[in-house]
């Protein structure tokens, strides 16, 4: 798949329009709702120590930030506008963009500095330093920063008369943008056909070799240096910078999972935490990859469902049947558009996995693979754009892939995979085996400590999870849950990454830690 430098950047939403639902609960009781009436209060100026009673959290407290700030509304509201996130009636939002210093390598401290984006959105009429609520978001979805701005349009009115939410951008994205790739070698590594042979599968590995040369040429040492515990050191470091004691922190992805890690590395650092849908580093490859992949495989079922009920399904009565037909006439012929982009069997499941996280973006992607099926590719070469295209997502979320993990797989185990997962995940699977070999000829980047539980001086935290979540599995933020210990699990029964703010149980349960100041009950479930 060729991406020209005329397709705009798509941004990928990662939060999703409310859809109203209730709380579902076990035979518990019914948890507690946050009480909206209380967030516009003024926090205490003390609340920087620690509750009396172990199990409350930390009031939120006022900044007084030292990162120079200035003014980029137009063109943040602009962007999440166009990438269908309008503000809503009545809300006025202002945007402040700015740059954090950070170690290059945090095991190294003092060798070298870089830059990474924060942007801050909150009402328009705010104080300055009304308390901080800092998004995470995940290394695959784009700059944390325009996350945090997609937010607040989303959010409810006591969030934002209660925060500024702070977008921290991940290494690799936004200010820090990771283009380091051959372009030709994107587009081959995208491009694998899910019945690669032997022989396609070299060619693999060669095209992996060669982002890695490139890409060690302009970074060096600093190749290993787009991880996730990288975030978390950048959190204690923007902490500093806003000037608080603690920190209340959303983090989404393996955006949550940094935000965990630095919990358990600076427990008195922590504030509110919410962690939506963390994704558990703690398994090796290739058990990670394959339970995403299943996840991808529900999350599709989800998708597919979801065109069923709207009625007029572009795709027929069997979606899955359908895409799996599409798929396949790729793989024979791929299509070219009007403009010369060409669109491979493996650049098309590329694009559903692209579209697939955020469910607003549904009906486009069903729209575009029948589209696709008729001999248009246009409109899945759209979907690609956001991770081959300008600005693109592909080398900022491989690079942080592959320094996450410290297992590398050669051609003939890869192949292996591929068919026995071609078999579990049929529309997935191979494509996702394939994928392990980018991470072939990657360095291993220096060995982080697992994520490990919570200190007792450590607040409680809230962890998310997501039943049909392409990108973080359910039962591996159940697994971050359990190895935190101090957290309160809640599940939602719906699908998209992360949980928050798409359903009004999740909302409820959001609002009630980071406002109300305590969590919900553990085992919480929130119906689809």
């Amino acid at each position: 798949m060729r991406v020209g430098v005329f397709w705009r950047s798509v941004v990928l939403g990662v939060v999703g329009v409310l859809v109203l639902a209730g709380c579902a609960l076990g035979p518990s009781q019914r948890p507690p709702v946050a009480v909206r009436g209380a967030a516009a209060a003024a926090p205490a100026t003390s609340a920087a120590a620690a509750p009396a009673d172990p199990n409350a959290l930390p009031a939120p407290e006022p900044q007084n930030p030292l990162i120079e700030y200035s003014d980029c509304t137009a063109d943040t509201l602009e962007t999440v506008g166009a990438a269908g996130f309008p503000v809503p009636a009545g809300r006025v939002l202002s945007a402040s963009c700015g740059q954090l210093e950070v170690d290059s390598d945090p095991l190294r401290p003092a060798a070298r500095t870089t830059r990474i984006g924060v942007l801050r959105v909150s009402a328009a009429d705010a104080p300055r330093n009304r308390p901080a609520l800092v998004v995470v978001g995940d290394s695959a979805a784009g700059g944390s920063a325009r996350l945090a701005a997609r937010l607040a349009t989303l959010v409810s009115d006591p969030v934002l008369a209660t925060y500024q939410l702070v977008g921290l951008d991940r290494r690799g994205s936004g200010a820090d943008l990771l283009d380091c790739a051959p372009p030709e070698s994107r587009t081959a590594l995208t491009d694998t056909p899910p019945a690669a042979d032997a022989v396609m599968l070299d060619g693999v590995l060669e095209d992996a070799r060669a982002v890695v040369q490139d890409c060690y040429l302009l970074l060096d040492s600093d190749i290993g240096t787009y991880r996730t515990a990288a975030t978390a050191a950048d959190l204690e470091t923007l902490r500093t910078q806003l000037r608080v004691t603690r920190l209340n922190v959303l983090g989404l992805g393996d955006g949550a999972t940094a935000a965990a890690e630095w919990a358990a590395a600076h427990p008195r650092s922590v504030g509110r935490l919410v962690l939506d849908s963390p994704v558990d580093l703690a398994s090796a490859e290739p058990d990670r990859t394959e339970a995403r992949t299943a996840a991808v495989e529900a999350t599709f079922d989800a998708f597919a469902a979801a065109c069923l009920a709207r009625g007029n399904c572009p795709l027929g009565p069997d979606p899955r049947g359908a895409v799996t037909a599409v798929v396949g006439g790729l793989g024979q012929r791929p299509l070219a558009s009007a403009d010369g982009d060409r669109l491979t069997a493996g650049g098309a499941l590329a694009a559903v996995r692209a579209g697939l996280p955020e469910p607003a973006r549904w009906p486009a992607l069903a729209a575009g693979l029948a589209a696709a099926g008729a001999g248009d590719p246009s409109g899945l070469i759209t979907f690609l754009a956001s991770v081959l295209g300008p600005g693109g997502t592909f080398d900022g979320a491989l690079a942080t892939a592959c320094n996450d993990s410290a297992q590398r797989l050669a051609p003939p185990q890869v192949a292996q995979l591929a068919q026995r997962w071609g078999t579990r995940y049929p529309l997935f699977g191979a494509a996702a085996a394939h994928g392990l070999l980018s991470c072939g000829p990657w360095p291993t980047a220096p060995s982080d400590p697992p994520i490990v539980a919570l200190p007792p001086e450590t607040p409680p935290v809230l962890v998310l999870g997501t039943a049909a979540d392409p990108r973080a599995p359910l039962t591996g933020a159940q697994r971050v849950a359990q190895l935190l210990g101090r957290s309160a699990f809640v599940s939602w029964q719906g699908a998209g990454q992360g949980a928050y703010p798409r359903n009004a149980c999740v909302i409820a349960l959001v609002e009630q830690t980071v406002i109300g100041g305590t969590l919900p009950r553990d085992g919480t479930v929130c119906p689809a």
